[in-house]
C-alpha cells in the first residue's frame, strides 16, 4: 500500500507539473502584454537595435573648420582630413562662436580648430596642436572625426620629422619616420565597428530583461486576478512548491529556448557580425544562462504587485547592467563594489562568456569560470525561488483559512 501510495504521489506530482506548465503556456498567449515581452520584443528588438548600427561606421561626417593659421601647412592638414572617408568639411568659419552655431543648427557634428601659431611653432621646432570639438550625442560621429584627425596628424608628423632630420637616403627617412616598426591589426573586430563591439552584449542582456518583464507582468496579472492579491492561486494542482517551480520554469524554458537561440545565433548572422564560435558551444552555454535568468526573474517577480510595476522597475536597469558587465565600460575601471553587485545578475557572466565564445572563438573550457558561475546562479536562484514560492503558498492558505472562518462566523451569526 505504501509503495502504491508513493507511486501515486509521484504520478500526481508529474501530472501537476505538466498541468501548471500548460496553464502558464496558455496564459502567456492569452495575455497581450506578456506575449509582447516574451515573444514580440525578443523577435523585433534585436533586429531594430542591430539595424541601427548595421553599417558599423559612419562616413563623411559633416565638419566645420576654424583655421586661424591660414598657412600652407594648415591647409595641407585640412586637405588631408577632408580626403579621408570619415570626414567631410562643409564650411570654414571665422571664429569658434560661428562654428558652434553651425553645430547647434545640426549642420555639422564636429569642429576642427587650428590656432594662429600652428605653422610657426612647427617651423621653429616647437610642439603645436589641433583642437577637436565633437557632438557627443552620437559616439560614432566622435569616433569618425577623432580617427581621421589622428591618422592625418601621424602622417603629417612623419613628413615633418623627415624634413627636420636632413637625411641623405630613403632608408634613413624610413628609420626617422618609424624607429620601431609596428602593424595595427584589429582582432575580432576588423571594421572597428560599433555593432560588432556592442551588439553581442546587448543581445544577451535582452534575454534577461525580456524575461524579467514578461515573468514580472505575468506575476502582476496573477495577483490582480486573485481575490487576496496572492501570487499562487487556490487550486489542488498548486499545492506543492517544487511542482509549481518546475511547471512554471519548464513552461518559460520551452517557450524561450528557441527565441534565445534565435537571438544569439541567427541575429548576428543576419547582420554579418563577427561569429567565429562553434554552435554547439553556444547552445551548451545558453542553457544555464537561460535557466539562471528564469529563476532569477521568478524570484524577483514575487515583489511585483501589479502589471505595470515590472516595466517601471526593470527597464531602467538595462543601461547600468550593460556598463557594469565590463564590456561597454572597461572592467578594470568598474569600482569593486559595483563589480560585486554585477555578480548578482546572470547577464554579467552571460555577456562576458558569450562575447568570448561568439566573437573571439573561445571554447567552453576557456569560459569555464562564466559557465560554472551560471550553473551556480541557477542553483542559487532555484533555491531562492523555492523559498519565496513556499512562503507564497503558506500565505495563500492563510488567507483562505481566514476567509473561511470569516464566512463561517458570519453564517453562525445569522
Amino acid at each position: 500500500m505504501k509503495e502504491n501510495s508513493f507511486k501515486d504521489k509521484i504520478k500526481e506530482g508529474i501530472n501537476d507539473v505538466f498541468y501548471i506548465w500548460k496553464e502558464e503556456f496558455v496564459a502567456t498567449f492569452k495575455d497581450e502584454a506578456v506575449l509582447t515581452f516574451l515573444l514580440l520584443l525578443p523577435l523585433a528588438y534585436p533586429l531594430l537595435y542591430a539595424f541601427i548600427y548595421t553599417n558599423e561606421v559612419v562616413r563623411e561626417v559633416p565638419t566645420v573648420v576654424v583655421d586661424l593659421s591660414q598657412s600652407t601647412l594648415s591647409r595641407k592638414y585640412l586637405h588631408k582630413v577632408d580626403a579621408t572617408p570619415d570626414v567631410n568639411i562643409v564650411a570654414y568659419c571665422n571664429d569658434l562662436e560661428e562654428a558652434k552655431e553651425q553645430m547647434r543648427l545640426r549642420e555639422a557634428y564636429g569642429i576642427i580648430y587650428i590656432p594662429a601659431d600652428f605653422s610657426n611653432n612647427l617651423a621653429t621646432g616647437k610642439q603645436s596642436q589641433v583642437s577637436l570639438f565633437c557632438d557627443m550625442s552620437g559616439l560614432l560621429y566622435y569616433k569618425a572625426i577623432v580617427m581621421a584627425n589622428t591618422a592625418v596628424s601621424l602622417d603629417l608628423n612623419k613628413e615633418i620629422k623627415i624634413k627636420l632630420a636632413h637625411n641623405t637616403t630613403e632608408r634613413e627617412d624610413e628609420i626617422t619616420a618609424y624607429p620601431i616598426e609596428y602593424q595595427d591589426v584589429a582582432l575580432y573586430n576588423p571594421a572597428n565597428g560599433f555593432a560588432a563591439f556592442l551588439i553581442p552584449a546587448v543581445l544577451i542582456l535582452i534575454i534577461q530583461q525580456t524575461l524579467l518583464l514578461g515573468i514580472g507582468t505575468s506575476a502582476g496579472t496573477a495577483r490582480e486576478n486573485n481575490k487576496f492579491r496572492d501570487l499562487i492561486p487556490v487550486n489542488k494542482h498548486y499545492t506543492g512548491t517544487l511542482r509549481i517551480i518546475l511547471g512554471k520554469g519548464l513552461g518559460y524554458f520551452m517557450f524561450y529556448i528557441l527565441l534565445a537561440l534565435y537571438v544569439v545565433c541567427v541575429v548576428p548572422k543576419i547582420f554579418t557580425l563577427p561569429q567565429v564560435g562553434e554552435a554547439k558551444n553556444l547552445v551548451l552555454f545558453i542553457i544555464p544562462y537561460l535557466a539562471a535568468c528564469i529563476f532569477f526573474a521568478m524570484t524577483a517577480a514575487v515583489a511585483i504587485r501589479n502589471r505595470e510595476t515590472s516595466l517601471l522597475i526593470f527597464v531602467f536597469t538595462s543601461v547600468p547592467l550593460l556598463f557594469i558587465s565590463g564590456i561597454s565600460w572597461p572592467g578594470a575601471a568598474v569600482p569593486e563594489f559595483w563589480k560585486y553587485v554585477s555578480y548578482l545578475f546572470p547577464s554579467t557572466f552571460g555577456i562576458n562568456g558569450y562575447v568570448r565564445l561568439n566573437s573571439m572563438g573561445a571554447t567552453l573550457h576557456e569560459v569555464a569560470f562564466e559557465y560554472k558561475a551560471l550553473w551556480v546562479q541557477t542553483g542559487f536562484y532555484f533555491s531562492t525561488t523555492f523559498f519565496v514560492y513556499r512562503h507564497q503558498i503558506l500565505l495563500s492558505r492563510k488567507h483562505i483559512i481566514q476567509e473561511y472562518k470569516r464566512l463561517r462566523k458570519k453564517r453562525n451569526n445569522q
